[in-house]
């Protein structure tokens, strides 16, 4: 068997900039490139924070996303990616600086014991961000 490690995940959105400047107010990622492909046609924007990135894809002809996929629970009734998830130290404290950001929280729990919760980016995109803080201490950083 080989071996995989996580290196981007792509999203299409109605605006590369509007996206761009959302995820690096919200999250922290830093553009990392712009292009075109023109065999799709589309321009694309690598955008980075730590080892992960993500694509951003702007077609003319993409349609807006549904309204069912903006809402979690109901996504699941279609198949298909349903979410990226972003594990974070504090998710309580991650949720608190994210809302005082204006973002679009769509709720916060804790399951098994464990803090998470959902959000949407500026084009309703659903994001998940998970307490883990495993991820830190294994590489020897302070909680």
């Amino acid at each position: 068997m080989f071996v995989i490690k996580p290196h981007h995940g792509g999203i299409s959105v109605p605006s590369l900039d509007e996206s761009i400047d959302w995820y690096r107010h919200m999250l922290g990622f830093e553009l990392e490139s712009l292009a075109f492909i023109e065999q799709i046609p589309a321009h694309i924007a690598f955008i980075r924070s730590g080892d992960y990135r993500l694509e951003l894809f702007q077609l003319a002809q993409a349609k807006p996303l549904p309204a069912e996929r903006r809402e979690p629970h109901l996504d699941l009734q279609t198949h298909g990616h349903k979410h990226l998830c972003f594990a974070v130290q504090d998710a309580p404290a991650a949720f608190a600086a994210l809302r005082a950001k204006g973002a679009d929280i769509v709720f916060e729990n804790v399951i098994d014991g464990t803090p998470m919760g959902f959000l949407r980016d500026n084009s309703g995109n659903l994001l998940e961000l998970i307490q883990y803080p495993a991820l830190w201490a294994d590489q020897g950083a302070p909680l």
